[in-house]
């Protein structure tokens, strides 16, 4: 439970990091950008004794693992801009919420899913639960005038495009996650690779950022800041060790996914929420709080079999 509990810690972690950034005047971007490196280096570090990182351009899943690091930082760039025009909560929820999508693909397309007596209508309820929950989470009237600096406030005219960042986040977030489920049944070729595929899909979004940054400071769009460079470190360890944690959950948990991703999630949305709302003092409508607990409802409603087999 330890490593599960780090897991929930980190990511939620990464959302404060993109909150706080404004305040401190630390380019998103470039942030997100830099976080890559400090992810490698930071899973060199890890490396178990004795094993060096390596790529085998020869290998599909090489390929597979370079083009999900590229999905990564589209994802992160969405997150951090919905984390600021959003709030902590709403993006947290899209981002969570978006395993309804592999969930689908495990059922339909990989057909891995639902365990061995297959779906039930409870299950069925929650996948629907969670869409509802979604669009609940991210509807947000016309904000009223404040004076707090440190909650988002929207434009009128721009309401309605930034509503269209947490379903971004839900889409790719979710659209990444297939993708490695597809890896992992298809062509992961052992359980002690599993450090390497990640390195190897940290170096894709490594390459993709830089070229992203190379090509706006030509532009003349973007000019490096030495508060971006800090913010990196802050984003790119917890970014590393939050998924390198949570694989540590999986097999503490005899790599019972059905059981650990429910609650990882549940423990993301419901800390994630806590904290915007007693630090940043972001404020909830009641269809928010309809949202956060049917975010609940259905993350338990899509795995209740496994996890009443494991309580």
């Amino acid at each position: 439970m330890l490593f599960l509990s780090l897991s929930i810690l980190l990511s939620v972690l990464l959302l404060l990091n993109f909150r706080l950034f404004p305040r401190y005047e630390v380019n998103t971007f470039q942030a997100i950008v830099f976080n890559y490196p400090v992810c490698f280096l930071t899973g060199l570090l890890l490396l178990p004794a004795g094993q060096s990182f390596t790529i085998d351009f020869s290998q599909t899943w090489t390929w597979l693992s370079l083009g999900l690091g590229v999905g990564f930082i589209l994802t992160f760039l969405l997150s951090g801009a919905s984390t600021q025009r959003m709030g902590i909560t709403v993006t947290s929820l899209a981002n969570n919420l978006s395993l309804v999508i592999p969930v689908c693909f495990s059922l339909f397309v990989f057909r891995t899913g639902g365990g061995t007596s297959g779906f039930d209508t409870f299950n069925y309820l929650g996948l629907v639960l969670a869409v509802v929950a979604v669009g609940l989470s991210t509807y947000k009237k016309e904000p009223a005038a404040s004076n707090q600096s440190d909650s988002p406030t929207l434009k009128p005219s721009r309401l309605g495009i930034n509503v269209l960042l947490p379903i971004g986040v839900f889409l790719l977030y979710g659209a990444t996650n297939t993708m490695i489920n597809y890896m992992n049944l298809h062509y992961i070729p052992s359980t002690d690779k599993t450090i390497q595929v990640t390195l190897t899909m940290v170096l894709g979004a490594v390459v993709a950022g830089l070229v992203m940054l190379i090509v706006r400071i030509i532009q003349g769009k973007e000019t490096i800041q030495a508060k971006s460079l800090i913010g990196a470190v802050t984003l790119g360890v917890p970014n590393f060790l939050s998924f390198y944690t949570l694989l540590l959950a999986l097999s503490a948990f005899g790599s019972n996914g059905a059981f650990v991703y429910p609650l990882y999630n549940i423990g993301v949305i419901l800390l994630a929420a806590l904290l915007a709302t007693l630090f940043f003092r972001e404020q909830l409508s009641t269809a928010n709080k309809i949202g956060l607990g049917l975010a609940v409802l259905a993350i338990g409603l899509i795995s209740w079999q496994e996890l009443a087999k494991a309580v």
